[in-house]
């Protein structure tokens, strides 16, 4: 359901929350070599994420992207959003257009609720939740 730069986004705000800290940056090469993440794909996402201040950015010989939020600040639909929009959880999963309760498609009272419920998880959810998780040894992250 999300985009590979959505994906891609989400798991570099992780990776960086994992790795930086007290204004440490790391540069692009550093992540997109752990990450295996093109480096000029990644550019443009960690820019983009860094323009909506989710990260900062420092230029020059010691600059690189690290958080501009705390992590506890950053819930997954800001990335999604910024991102993808979120048409995700407004559009119809069959149409071109958007369904409506006078005018549904076949798929409309089944997909809306698992895509309020999606919405919900990711407006809930945010970064420090799953890096607590991965801390405590309870989840993986696979990079």
């Amino acid at each position: 359901m999300l985009s590979n730069t959505s994906k891609y986004a989400i798991r570099s705000v992780i990776y960086l929350s994992l790795n930086t800290g007290d204004g440490m940056k790391l540069g692009i090469k550093q992540i997109s070599k752990d990450l295996k993440i093109p480096t000029p794909f990644l550019g443009k996402i960690l820019q983009t994420l860094a323009k909506h201040k989710i990260l900062s950015s420092t230029k020059g010989p010691h600059g690189g992207f690290g958080l501009g939020k705390k992590a506890e600040e950053i819930k997954l639909i800001d990335i999604v959003d910024i991102i993808d929009g979120e048409d995700i959880f407004k559009k119809c999963l069959i149409r071109l257009d958007n369904c409506s309760e006078t005018e549904p498609c076949s798929m409309h009272e089944r997909y809306s609720v698992i895509r309020s419920q999606l919405h919900n998880l990711f407006q809930n959810q945010n970064i420090s939740d799953l890096i607590h998780d991965i801390k405590e040894g309870k989840r993986k992250i696979v990079i």
